[in-house]
């Protein structure tokens, strides 16, 4: 891990896309602000966490629990020309 000292409204770039800057410091509480692409996601480590567990759930959902789709989608008409 690298690890940087900044003060009050200084930054570090990552890559050519990505800035973050020291925005605030309040006790011990040090708010950041990011400049990013809007491609990039941004979140808390702890909200990182919980869509990673969700993402697990998600996917260790046995099939028998998942509802059948049969009959959810129509069927494409018969002779339907593009």
């Amino acid at each position: 891990m690298l690890v940087l000292a900044r003060k009050l409204h200084e930054s570090i770039r990552i890559g050519d896309e990505i800035e973050v800057s020291v925005v605030e410091i309040k006790g011990d509480q040090v708010k950041l602000g990011i400049k990013a692409p809007s491609r990039v996601t941004i979140h808390r480590q702890e909200v990182y966490d919980a869509i990673q567990r969700e993402n697990v759930s998600a996917a260790d959902t046995e099939p028998s629990r998942v509802p059948s789709l049969e009959g959810m989608l129509s069927a494409p008409p018969k002779n339907s020309t593009k």
